[in-house]
């Protein structure tokens, strides 16, 4: 069967060949090859579109190692979606050449939320034959080396019980102030890494919303967003993922304020990445451009929606530790997110700056973390020496992802830090 391409060449021709996306590819700075930096994957797709160029295993290699970071997007004149059109090509890989197994696996359980459950539990059961588990830094190291993980590496690990599993589906505020104009209720979408593995994170917002006095939505039948397959090029599982999420949604998005979620990647995926899946299906475009206008990444509305930053000054509380912050991709460059969690932040804490906070840690999604993860562990380094020289006790970042990748990092370069996302931070300082 013959592929349908993007029209690829409507980006390329716009391409000016400036230069700019050069210097902060995460990609060109690992390895230095024009083939790998955005304008080069810009005037390769157009080769492709025009079929001067076979896909091939050379060109497979060459568009499977972007970390669609968007720093490219962030400095082009032009504002050219090279992110966009990177997960549109993978889509033509992955029919030409299929997906390996174990991602069709994984695939199948962001399909199947109670085979996932199942599989989790049996995980948290049995994971300690495999893995060394360090509580307070939320991760594991594995006992041997498998084709797919390595024994250095700092994975993380299931909790006992989902976060889905553990709050019922509605949390009454015990003191709920009434507003003319607000519903003073808001819905939770998790995240599948905080669902079943980073559980405190979703804990510590839901103790933030309850000192907020507001009422709390978990929505139960949630599936994940669809970003890992969306990076991944498996274009069938997304649209699976996404219109089932949509249909899930308008059931009741309507009774709340606000869904807010305390993870980048999955709050841009659900913001940005819906619209650009559904480019080419109108009416479901529509229905994901309304349901956006709702979704917000969760420091960004507890910042401008909420008395949340005078209660935190209001509490007294000042922690010795020093927290240095680290900007998602998909928080910053996405969505413009990165004074919030800070401004919160320092009511209670003495923030420093890293060297380059906006510098992608290098998770790059399912394939840079299995076949590339010698790319991921070249990407991590800079960051984990960045963390190191601020003498920070704590690095934070509103991200799973990034706290996955971050915390192998520092644990490879022998960095004492202990990774926390932001809301965990604001939980801790609301404690009576």
């Amino acid at each position: 069967m013959a592929i349908k391409k993007f029209d690829y060449t409507a980006i390329s021709d716009d391409c000016v060949k400036c230069g700019k996306c050069k210097p902060v590819c995460t990609i060109f700075n690992i390895n230095q090859d024009e083939a790998t930096s955005p304008r080069g994957f810009i005037d390769l797709l157009g080769a492709y579109k025009r079929d001067e160029l076979e896909l091939d295993k050379t060109a497979k290699d060459i568009f499977e190692s972007c970390f669609l970071c968007t720093n490219c997007v962030e400095v082009c004149p032009n504002d050219l979606p090279t992110d966009m059109i990177i997960e549109q090509v993978r889509s033509d890989i992955a029919q030409k050449y299929g997906i390996a197994w174990y991602k069709r696996l994984f695939f199948y359980l962001l399909r199947h939320r109670k085979t996932m459950d199942l599989l989790s539990k049996m995980g948290w059961m049995f994971q300690t034959c495999a893995l060394k588990i360090d509580k307070a830094k939320q991760s594991a190291l594995p006992r041997f080396s498998l084709p797919i993980v390595k024994k250095d590496r700092a994975l993380p690990f299931a909790d006992s019980t989902s976060f889905l599993n553990k709050y019922p589906a509605n949390i009454k505020a015990l003191n709920k102030k009434e507003e003319v104009d607000k519903k003073n209720k808001v819905a939770i979408f998790i995240g599948c890494m905080s669902n079943y593995t980073y559980t405190n994170t979703g804990d510590s917002l839901v103790k933030i919303l309850k000192k907020l006095e507001l009422d709390i939505m978990i929505p139960k039948k949630q599936l994940c967003c669809g970003a890992p397959a969306y990076f991944t090029g498996a274009f069938d599982t997304v649209d699976y993922l996404v219109k089932h999420n949509i249909e899930y949604f308008e059931s009741w998005i309507d009774e709340v304020d606000a869904v807010i979620i305390p993870e980048a990647t999955c709050s841009a995926m659900i913001n940005k990445d819906w619209e650009h899946y559904l480019h080419d299906q109108p009416e479901w475009k529509e229905r994901a451009t309304k349901i956006s206008s709702k979704i917000f990444l969760a420091t960004k509305w507890l910042e401008n929606n909420t008395d949340l930053r005078n209660m935190l000054a209001n509490t007294g509380k000042k922690f010795d530790q020093l927290v240095t912050y680290h900007d998602p991709c998909h928080a910053k460059k996405m969505q413009g997110v990165w004074q919030e969690p800070r401004t919160l932040l320092k009511q209670n804490y003495v923030l420093t700056e890293m060297s380059d906070s906006n510098r992608c840690c290098g998770f790059g999604g399912v394939t840079m973390q299995t076949e590339k993860y010698d790319f991921a562990k070249a990407a991590g380094a800079p960051k984990a020496a960045m963390i190191r020289d601020t003498k920070a006790q704590i690095v934070s970042a509103e991200c799973s992802a990034c706290r996955m990748q971050i915390t192998n990092s520092l644990h490879l370069a022998n960095v004492d830090v202990q990774f926390k996302n932001p809301i965990e931070l604001i939980a801790e300082a609301l404690e009576d």
